[in-house]
């Protein structure tokens, strides 16, 4: 199982990501929903839409409590 570890960094760098673009710029809930999705979609080769939107939202949610 050594992609689970790959997968497990890819999120974790989605997740930083995600939290420093929201830090410089700020936007509406979809517009950062959106942009935390593409930013998945380009750093987690085959993952699937479902786990996709379920991954965003939850990214969503956590930066918007650090907040």
């Amino acid at each position: 199982m050594k992609a689970l570890p790959v997968i497990i960094a890819a999120v974790g760098g989605a997740l930083v990501g995600a939290a420093a673009a929201l830090l410089v710029a700020p936007a509406k809930g979809s517009e950062t929903r959106e942009a935390i999705k593409n930013y998945i979609r380009s750093h987690v080769p085959g993952i699937k839409e479902n786990d996709l939107e379920s991954l965003a939202d939850q990214i969503a949610e956590e930066i918007k409590d650090v907040k």
